[in-house]
């Protein structure tokens, strides 16, 4: 649909696909939203990458240690870690047979909603026809299906897909109708960012085909011929992505991704070839993300947070984008998705309070809005307009009920809403959701007099119970009060408190917030788990001597840099993804990430810099941990390379630590494939029932 800013806030990701994924990602399948694809055509060829994939598996049967097995076909290598009970396995079934079903797209006639949803091991693509009606299976894959994206012009779908967590996407045409795919990119590049021409002849989409590295806008014709041509080269190694073309096609709204305090928008003459910076840029470094044009094209719709600390949505004319109509400055909190009808006469955008998602209408013209009343409290997610522009789709999610697609009906004043109806209901595994924990919004006072937020979930029962502090990724994401059946699996199962905060560097609390763990700052936001854990300590109904830590990605990184830092306060770590060394994992990296990486932890190659990231970096500390570690990881993970858990597993081994090791060959950034999340979620749940919950 146009002028959808896909997911972007999370404010380090114009597209999931391209950055880092929400707080939650390693947490439920309701979480992950992720471009996805195949590496090599035909649709079942093996890739290049996994060929590696498979070699690896044959050096591991070759020569196994004494203390490892291997689990789903030998896809799911465990190292140390003890065959999980028959009883515990049968305890979990329900809390990990919760399903959601997420809005992907309205078909062309605006009477069905396509919705993503798993009834196997994957998600995969489905149509309803009805409000409460059945769940028609569309794709068949093995692997999950990623965006999805409609032609306006007909029914026929665009969607992403990997194999085995590569994130190596590839673009696929989709016929719902006879239920036949194929696939359009090249089978090794990384594809994402799909968007439309308004007359649904052609797409433009990022792809690193060129080298490898730039993320390039080509454009694709859509037909039998599907020819393509690269539109635009990108000058760097930062992200570009393709935001919205003009009625007539000349005009192509560019956005570049420098860095989550550095965004820019273009504007490309497809004719003339002229390429002219719109916003952003010079000294003063600033968030500029396009939305899409307006309904005259003469005017640009966008998110920005020059001279303010939040995140606004913004207007300007194509040709004085200096002179700016700021259309939500009465609101001090970011905006964080905006979508506009076709005919450019409404828009949607969403804000985040604290965490808690509000909705609003926007009449484009007047630029009049209102907040939708009657939502439940939660959080919103992918929305589109219908084809006739009188109903809204969305995806709403609240910590008591996971992912499901809703509709609004719309009136005549764009700013005035009818009805809101449930499309689709998904199931929770039996389990009464009525006992769900709500968590409570805290702050505590870190060691420079700041206010940390953070969520804490409570178990029933008397306390003092034991803590579980769980860290989101990003750095730049926010942990957000979203459903996770998880969390309410420890809680119910484990009978522990749960710990999520949102130290300094998080999202949705202003530019200054964002920035206060850069470059030779980070150590300071593991600081804010130490006032945390001294935090702790204060309450009566927690208890201070068993507290873990939990984290994915970055959030790894947290979890091993409290290790060293606090191992004297801890009684187990659970590190998934994590980054070991900035030094290796900035070399390692896939890339087309790393100067986006570099400009978040600073830049290696610099003596100074690097001599820090080797200072802080866990695995070069890692005789002061202490602590019983579970280690998981993906092979095939682009973003934090496999080396980055088995350097660290090594040392702490030579050390005679604890260490659980679970390595998924046919997973990447985190784990998506139900078989293998089911065995990762149980032994996390006897790691921390041996280490920290105890007898």
């Amino acid at each position: 649909m146009p002028g959808q800013c896909r997911g972007i806030l999370d404010r380090s990701a114009l597209d999931r696909s391209a950055f880092d994924r929400s707080a939650n990602a390693f947490l439920d399948d309701e979480t992950i939203n992720r471009d996805i694809a195949p590496t090599s055509k035909p649709l079942l060829t093996i890739g290049k990458n996994m060929r590696k994939t498979l070699l690896f598996a044959l050096l591991i049967s070759l020569n196994a240690p004494a203390a490892e097995r291997t689990l789903n076909n030998g896809n799911l290598v465990l190292q140390d870690i003890p065959v999980i009970p028959a009883s515990m396995i049968e305890d979990l079934n329900r809390y990990q047979n919760v399903r959601s079903a997420s809005f992907q797209a309205w078909s062309q006639d605006g009477e069905s909603l396509f919705v993503r949803t798993r009834f196997g091991d994957v998600p995969q693509l489905h149509k309803v026809s009805t409000p409460g009606g059945a769940r028609s299976q569309l794709t068949f894959f093995s692997e999950p299906i990623g965006s999805v994206n409609r032609n306006p012009n007909s029914n026929e779908l665009v969607f992403t897909m990997d194999a085995g967590g590569s994130e190596f996407s590839q673009v696929f045409f989709f016929d719902p109708e006879s239920g036949s795919a194929r696939m359009m990119t090249d089978g090794e590049s990384r594809n994402g960012s799909v968007t439309f021409n308004r007359d649904g002849s052609g797409i433009a989409y990022a792809s690193t085909e060129r080298n490898g590295r730039s993320n390039d806008i080509w454009m694709m014709d859509v037909g039998e011929s599907a020819e393509r041509e690269i539109t635009f080269e990108a000058p760097d190694g930062t992200y570009w992505s393709p935001s919205d073309f003009t009625a007539d096609k000349e005009g192509l709204l560019i956005t570049n991704y420098v860095a989550v305090v550095d965004s820019r928008i273009h504007l490309k003459n497809q004719s003339t070839g002229k390429v002219t910076q719109l916003r952003g840029g010079g000294t003063n470094k600033s968030i500029n993300l396009a939305i899409g044009f307006d309904a005259d094209d003469q005017g640009f719709f966008f998110i920005t947070n020059e001279g303010s600390e939040f995140a606004q949505l913004a207007w300007a004319r194509l040709d004085d984008p200096d002179n700016i109509v700021r259309i939500t400055n009465n609101i001090n909190w970011d905006i964080d998705d905006v979508i506009l009808s076709d005919d450019r006469q409404r828009a949607a955008f969403v804000v985040n309070e604290g965490g808690i998602h509000r909705l609003y209408l926007l009449d484009t013209r007047s630029r009049k809005f209102a907040e939708v009343d009657g939502l439940p409290t939660g959080l919103v997610g992918k929305l589109a307009f219908s084809p006739s522009g009188r109903a809204l789709a969305m995806t709403l999610n609240t910590p008591k009920t996971p992912s499901d697609t809703f509709v609004l009906a719309l009136k005549d004043d764009p700013t005035r809403h009818g009805a809101l109806t449930r499309w689709t209901t998904s199931e929770v595994g039996g389990l009464n959701t009525e006992d769900f924990a709500v968590p409570e919004l805290i702050e505590y006072e870190t060691f420079d007099n700041r206010k940390i937020p953070a969520f804490l979930y409570k178990p029933q029962g008397q306390g003092p119970f034991p803590v579980v502090i769980s860290i989101h990724g990003g750095p730049e994401s926010q942990a957000l009060p979203s459903f996770s059946s998880t969390y309410q699996m420890w809680l119910a199962k484990l009978g522990v408190a749960i710990l999520v905060p949102n130290v300094r560097g998080s999202d949705g609390y202003g530019k200054s917030y964002l920035q206060l763990d850069d470059g030779f700052k980070r150590e300071n936001s593991v600081k804010d788990i130490g006032t945390l854990l001294d935090w702790v300590e204060q309450q009566p109904e927690l208890d201070k001597n068993r507290v873990a830590v939990f984290g994915g990605s970055y959030g790894g990184y947290m979890v091993l840099a409290s290790s060293v830092l606090f191992s004297d306060r801890l009684k187990a770590a659970v590190d998934v993804v994590g980054i070991s060394s900035f030094v290796t994992f900035l070399e390692n990296t896939q890339d087309y990430r790393r100067d986006l990486r570099r400009a978040e932890y600073g830049d290696e190659r610099d003596p100074e810099m690097r001599a820090h990231l080797e200072k802080i970096s866990p695995l070069n500390n890692a005789e002061r941990i202490k602590v019983p570690m579970l280690v998981v990881q993906g092979q095939n993970d682009p973003r934090v390379p496999v080396t980055e858990s088995q350097q660290l597993v090594d040392q702490l081994r030579e050390q005679g630590q604890t260490v659980w090791y679970m390595n998924a060959l046919n997973e990447g950034h985190g784990f998506r494939k139900k078989e293998n999340r089911d065995i990762y979620q149980q032994a996390t749940v006897l790691f921390l029932k041996e280490f920290l919950v105890g007898k």
